[in-house]
């Protein structure tokens, strides 16, 4: 199946839209990866403890808290970032719920460190074909989680 790629860099706080609806919505998308990387690496960069999030369908705030047991949750990694990395190497946990959807996506970052660094991310997905029945059912998921 043919991947996509998706990349950017999301400031402390804010939350971006990854557009995957169709207008017959018969194209699915299963995340494979999401990977990080802190804007700044190195000596003199900020120090950070950044929380990624995906979710289908766009939030309201954005915040640290990582709750797998939310539907609306389909991917959380975390970031952990230290200045002096010879004492603290950089920390990355990943975790990918391997579900179908086929409407847009939401990205979200927090650093819960005072500098409020910003973190780049890296997404990818394999893009399914779905029939009629399949996209009824993740067009209809997503709508019953709002």
């Amino acid at each position: 199946m043919p991947i996509k790629t998706f990349r950017g860099l999301l400031a402390d706080g804010a939350q971006d839209t990854i557009r995957l609806s169709t207008n017959n919505g018969l194209t699915g998308y299963q995340i494979k990866k999401l990977q990080l990387m802190p804007h700044q690496y190195g000596s003199g960069s900020n120090e950070q403890e950044s929380v990624v999030k995906v979710f289908t369908l766009e939030q309201d705030s954005v915040d640290t808290t990582i709750d797998l047991a939310n539907p609306l949750v389909i991917a959380a990694s975390i970031l952990n970032n230290d200045t002096s990395a010879h004492q603290n190497p950089t920390v990355l946990t990943t975790v990918i719920d391997h579900v179908v959807v086929n409407q847009d996506i939401y990205i979200t970052h927090k650093n819960n460190h005072s500098d409020a660094a910003s973190c780049s991310w890296y997404l990818e997905l394999e893009q399914i074909k779905l029939d009629v029945n399949e996209a009824a059912v993740a067009t209809l998921k997503d709508m019953r989680a709002a």
